[in-house]
């Protein structure tokens, strides 16, 4: 016999039920023709959740945990749905709220790692094993650790929904580690091997791409999105208001920035400046020549006809320049690196490079360009004896 708030079931020998009325709050046991025990439980709407076992003691322990959860608030009333149609459902929902990019990266990751592996799954029942054992798979098949970071990143913000809907009694992925993200080590010019890049890239067609990139520290997707509109000659400022990211089909299309700190504005050097009065001049001929073929972009970097530069075009030329300067094969990524050791080595305060940048913390700054400090400490101490020996 099972007793509720105000109301009493009881079971016979025979397996026969006598129930009375039961209000919200009150469960009850009962033994099945077909072998089986089931608990039910009234909810709030009156309606009734019925779990099952093969013995009464297991349908007796999920009675008293459901009890309990409906007491505190957290016992799950949805109906049953599989991992993936959740995953597809949350998807759906998450379209409009994140940028095209990263909507394009959770679908891929759910199709291809997380359906096939616990897809089938029933969403109430994920174990932490389980989402353990997908990673552990998943490294084993050759995903970088920085990946099944980024997967297990996006199922915890899935199942945190899920849980704040009611739809899961815990975040399993709570109960998991996830590996570590590879660390990459940045290899940032030094002022000598900067000035050497910029030497090698006097004259070339993306000559005024390369030296914003080396002394600004902008994103190669800010650089390629920049428009006239964006700079202001009177003010020698330049506004970062969009981005050229990838989607589907390798197509490149405008976006907003990555962050809101990333939408920033950036006063430029002198040397800058005159790099990109020459830009619009020689755009200007550009134009001229392409007649009716040229497509106004408004884009301060373009193709001979006024269309978007293509990505990997701009890199093959970056790698040219490299390997004229006879400089070490870094990422182009690295130019963003490079700006902020160089300026961080001469002393500029790290918020200023930070904002400079676009982080969103200063925190961020100081721990990527965390091997610049041990120079930036010598440098302080040898200002502070200059100033009391």
């Amino acid at each position: 016999m099972i007793r509720g708030a105000d109301s009493l079931a009881t079971v016979t020998e025979k397996g026969n039920l006598h129930m009375a009325q039961r209000g919200h709050g009150e469960g009850s046991i009962y033994h099945r023709k077909d072998g089986r025990w089931a608990a039910t439980i009234t909810l709030e709407n009156h309606k009734r959740k019925t779990f099952y076992g093969r013995t009464r003691k297991d349908v007796q322990e999920q009675l008293k945990i459901a009890l309990r959860e409906q007491q505190q608030g957290t016992l799950v009333t949805s109906p049953q749905q599989s991992v993936a149609q959740y995953l597809q459902q949350w998807l759906e929902n998450h379209r409009s709220g994140v940028r095209l990019r990263t909507y394009e990266w959770y679908e891929q990751l759910v199709r291809l790692h997380l359906v096939p592996a616990i897809g089938r799954i029933p969403l109430q029942k994920l174990t932490p094993q389980q989402v353990q054992s997908l990673y552990t798979q998943k490294l084993q098949e050759g995903l970088s650790r920085t990946t099944v970071n980024t997967l297990h990143a996006m199922l915890h913000k899935a199942l945190e929904d899920a849980l704040r809907w009611n739809l899961v009694a815990r975040n399993v992925c709570d109960a998991v580690t996830p590996p570590r993200r590879d660390r990459y080590e940045i290899q940032p010019f030094s002022i000598e091997q900067a000035q050497r890049f910029l030497s090698a890239a006097k004259g070339h067609s993306l000559e005024a791409l390369f030296v914003l990139a080396v002394s600004t520290g902008m994103r190669r997707g800010e650089l390629l999105a920049v428009k006239w509109q964006d700079i202001d000659f009177s003010t020698c400022t330049l506004h970062v208001r969009r981005i050229f990211t990838r989607s589907k089909g390798n197509r490149y299309i405008e976006a907003e920035p990555k962050t809101e700190k990333s939408r920033r504005s950036i006063v430029l050097p002198a040397l800058v400046v005159d790099l990109l009065s020459q830009q619009r001049m020689k755009q200007a001929q550009a134009k001229m020549e392409a007649g009716a073929a040229w497509q106004e972009h408004d884009l301060v970097f373009s193709t001979s006809m006024g269309t978007p530069l293509n990505p990997s075009k701009v890199i093959d030329r970056f790698k040219s320049l490299l390997k004229k300067a006879d400089l070490p094969g870094i990422r182009f990524h690295d130019l963003r690196h490079s700006a902020a050791s160089i300026l961080l080595g001469m002393g500029i305060h790290p918020k200023v490079v930070q904002e400079l940048l676009g982080h969103n913390q200063i925190s961020m700054t100081m721990d990527i360009y965390s091997h610049v400090m041990p120079a930036m400490h010598k440098d302080a101490m040898d200002r502070w004896n200059k100033e009391f020996d």
